[in-house]
């Protein structure tokens, strides 16, 4: 006679958070493409990433919004000006018109789900012009001063913001060097969206929609520091935790 066993299936609480990931985009190759510092984050702050597809219609990303726990928005091209009903200015753009479509249908069904949500760098530039904000196209041309954009290595700050809000209490300070890699920022921050951290020369460098469950944002990219840096490896299990929550 068999002898049979008796297996355990896994249940929502013990499971690993499915963290839905946006995709990039090489321009040159026309192919969808990931860093790797992106999912290592995520993996090593308890969750599971998934690489969304590029082609994804509005009822798909309302079937991803209800599989997945949390979203992520990563960096890559400039946000065309179109998406916050501005003119391009002459000069170097590099958008994805396919890109800024996929994510604010994403955007949109993942708010309607009210699942959380975590902006880096054009991540938060995408979620500020979709809500209504706008952004300078340009920093060096639009609002001079410092240098915003540095060279490698990335893992390695390169100016300190200010923090303020639910962001400082997070990570119990009022300044954080940052790294920073962007020509693009925030010039009217959306309504519902909060300030959460500053550069030296008044830019939002974060921000948080308090409307939502979980939707921050932030300018510079922690997955680049997550190795070295506490309060990265901080601001990554705060999103995973509040994934958990789903």
């Amino acid at each position: 006679m068999m002898k049979t066993t008796q297996c355990s299936i896994p249940t929502k609480e013990n499971e690993r958070p499915l963290i839905a990931v946006l995709p990039l985009w090489d321009l040159e190759r026309n192919s969808l493409w990931m860093l790797s510092e992106y999912m290592s984050a995520i993996q090593a702050s308890g969750g599971t990433p998934l690489v969304l597809p590029f082609d994804i219609s509005a009822h798909e990303a309302e079937r991803f919004a209800r599989l997945c726990d949390g979203f992520l928005f990563t960096g890559g091209q400039d946000v065309h000006p179109s998406v916050y009903g501005a003119q391009e200015i002459p000069g170097g753009l590099v958008t994805c018109p396919k890109r800024d479509y996929l994510e604010t249908t994403v955007l949109q069904a993942a708010l309607a789900a009210d699942k959380p949500i975590l902006g880096i760098c054009r991540g938060l530039q995408l979620i500020n012009a979709a809500l209504g904000g706008s952004l300078y196209q340009d920093i060096p041309t639009e609002h001079p001063g410092p240098v915003h954009r540095q060279g490698k290595p990335y893992d390695v700050p390169f100016h300190t913001v200010t923090l303020e809000g639910s962001l400082a209490d997070l990570l119990g300070q009022k300044t954080l060097p940052v790294n920073s890699l962007h020509h693009q920022a925030v010039k009217t921050l959306a309504p519902g969206l909060v300030p959460m951290a500053f550069s030296p020369d008044g830019l939002v460098e974060a921000f948080e929609r308090p409307a939502s469950r979980f939707l921050w944002a932030v300018q510079w990219h922690p997955e680049y520091l997550f190795k070295v840096d506490a309060s990265s490896r901080m601001l990554f299990r705060h999103f995973m935790d509040s994934c958990a929550k789903s």
